[in-house]
């Protein structure tokens, strides 16, 4: 009896680790938001994921068709809904909120590049608290950008209102800590010098980022299609704050040019619960993606496909006022 007891045990624990890494099934939805580009397609699973109740949403977009234009909006000291972007915007064909911000002053927290130029930048300094209230701790914020040449990157930023772009490392960066509120390109590049192995005769490389199209985010997902998520690096979320399950926005592109936009409902008790980082790393990876970055989620998450939005928001009143988005405009 106790070995049958232990061997339905261990077929147990084998079936349930199976099913954490299960792929859910995407369905095409494509004319429940059309007409769409032949390069645009939208997918929808309502699989349950490690058991549990979910929807998600995600849109592929062909990087290197010249019909779509990938681009980006933001306002000054307010915030507007996705859907009142859309119609700012003359109805573009996809937007989706993209960066962190301050509900006190409607700031962006993070990088945002519009027609190749920067136009909101990195918050790189965090006040402690407790008994370090005289230190800060300084990290490089991630971001997903589209070149010219409409190639897809994400990487690790330091910004500056005085320099015309980003400076960029492929890498992630130890968050520096220091008693000095600013943090300057030089302290950057002693934050990056300090990053790397010291036994080691290395040069430093921190290049211009020079996206035209880019927002902000964190922390990164996936890196080289493998999951790691960095938020011990970017200090995104507190302790076990990772393993905590919330609707989520989401990007990442695959090496064959396609660019894909994730959503994931949650708050809805037995409906949609949500996903950690760690479970939305998975689902990028389960789509082929070599590269994906976390955005802002929670009651901040929607994403409208032609005007119509996807998943239900989480926030009672719907659709949260948000200070920049990402969008796709089909070109006539």
């Amino acid at each position: 009896m106790f070995m049958r007891i232990f061997f339905y045990c261990i077929l147990l624990i084998t079936l349930t680790r199976f099913e954490s890494k299960a792929q859910v099934k995407w369905i095409n939805v494509d004319s429940l938001f059309g007409p769409l580009p032949s390069s645009v397609h939208v997918f929808k699973t309502t699989d349950l994921l490690d058991g549990k109740p979910n929807i998600a949403y995600y849109v592929e977009a062909d990087l290197k068709d010249k019909a779509l234009e990938f681009t980006t909006d933001t306002t000054y000291k307010r915030r507007l809904t996705p859907s009142q972007f859309y119609d700012k915007n003359e109805k573009p064909l996809l937007v989706v909120n993209a960066t962190f911000f301050s509900f006190a002053t409607n700031q962006n927290l993070n990088v945002v590049i519009k027609n190749g130029k920067l136009v909101s930048y990195n918050i790189h300094s965090i006040a402690g608290k407790g008994r370090d209230t005289l230190t800060y701790r300084h990290p490089f914020g991630s971001a997903i950008g589209i070149s010219k040449r409409r190639d897809a990157d994400i990487a690790w930023l330091y910004t500056d209102s005085s320099l015309r772009y980003p400076y960029s490392r492929q890498a992630p960066v130890k968050a520096m800590r220091d008693s000095v509120q600013a943090f300057t390109k030089t302290g950057a590049e002693k934050a990056v010098l300090q990053s790397l192995d010291s036994n080691k005769r290395v040069r430093i490389s921190f290049p211009a980022w020079k996206m035209k199209t880019a927002v902000g985010g964190g922390p990164v997902l996936l890196q080289t299609g493998e999951i790691r998520v960095t938020n011990n690096e970017e200090l995104k979320f507190a302790g076990k704050a990772i393993d905590d399950k919330h609707p989520r926005t989401a990007m990442g592109y695959t090496k064959d040019n396609k660019l894909i936009i994730l959503v994931v409902e949650g708050r809805h008790a037995g409906i949609a619960e949500g996903v950690t980082l760690t479970q939305l790393a998975q689902l990028f990876k389960d789509l082929g993606c070599w590269e994906a970055l976390n955005l802002d989620g929670g009651g901040s998450s929607c994403m409208l496909v032609n005007g119509k939005e996807t998943i239900k928001i989480s926030d009672a009143t719907g659709q949260r006022p948000v200070p920049a988005v990402f969008m796709i405009q089909a070109k006539n």
